[in-house]
């Protein structure tokens, strides 16, 4: 790739001054969008969706465990997959100590449709903290859309349905892999569960530490991943 070019002291500090006004736009811009987010309506979940975790059997609002939020990463192993998602795994080496989530009433978690049986020794060698459960035979992955089985929900990815990913280009995504990553929001209120966001493709960037750190780097993310910039239409 093309290197910077080299200049004066001064000239950089122009430069440097001139970005400085684009990143303080983008500043306000991301405040502004927090608090559009932030503003969603919510949606009630209703149904009685079944997890499978360490000590047996939960339900969505056990996966809280007494917080007031909860955050789930679709983690991307399906069922008898040995495959696993480069672009999920560097995700979880990214999450931080979760003890300054807890501290503000958020628990964060991974759910997976492949069997506990399978998640449990990738779990184990990768030495995460956070708690990963299945969703083995419920819905979840389904309603929430990010396995695309159209057997059993209309697909849709990223808010797009299968003839507008078509249209983007991305109809790679409706081949023999069905499992998909993408991140999820609730609010637990009153003994109520709320789904109040999802986000998908490279909306889940923000989680992705390493990434951040490199896009102040003039080589920059270095690869044309799932997550990159340069990956047309997942944005």
């Amino acid at each position: 790739m093309d290197l910077p070019e080299i200049a004066s002291r001064e000239e950089f500090t122009v430069a440097r001054k001139k970005l400085l006004e684009s990143e303080k736009e983008l500043s306000r811009a991301r405040d502004r969008v927090n608090a559009e987010r932030r503003a969603l309506p919510m949606v009630e979940i209703e149904k009685d969706y079944v997890f499978d975790g360490p000590d047996g059997k939960l339900s969505l609002g056990d996966m809280f465990e007494g917080r007031r939020q909860l955050i789930v990463y679709h983690f991307m192993l399906q069922p008898g997959s040995h495959h696993l998602c480069p672009g999920c795994t560097m995700l979880s080496d990214n999450v931080g100590h979760l003890a300054h989530l807890h501290d503000r009433e958020t628990t964060f978690a991974a759910v997976s449709r492949a069997p506990l049986a399978e998640i449990t020794p990738v779990h184990q060698r990768m030495g995460w903290a956070f708690p990963w459960y299945s969703s083995e035979g419920s819905d979840f992955n389904y309603d929430f859309h990010v396995t695309l089985d159209a057997d059993v929900v209309p697909i849709e990815y990223n808010y797009r349905t299968a003839e507008e990913l078509e249209q983007a280009g991305l109809g790679w995504m409706l081949g023999e892999q069905r499992d998909w990553h993408g991140l999820s929001v609730f609010l637990q209120r009153k003994g109520c569960v709320y789904h109040t966001y999802s986000t998908y493709a490279r909306g889940t960037d923000l989680l992705n530490g390493t990434f951040n750190y490199l896009d102040l780097t003039p080589l920059g993310r270095q690869g044309d991943g799932f997550f990159s910039p340069s990956r047309e239409g997942m944005e």
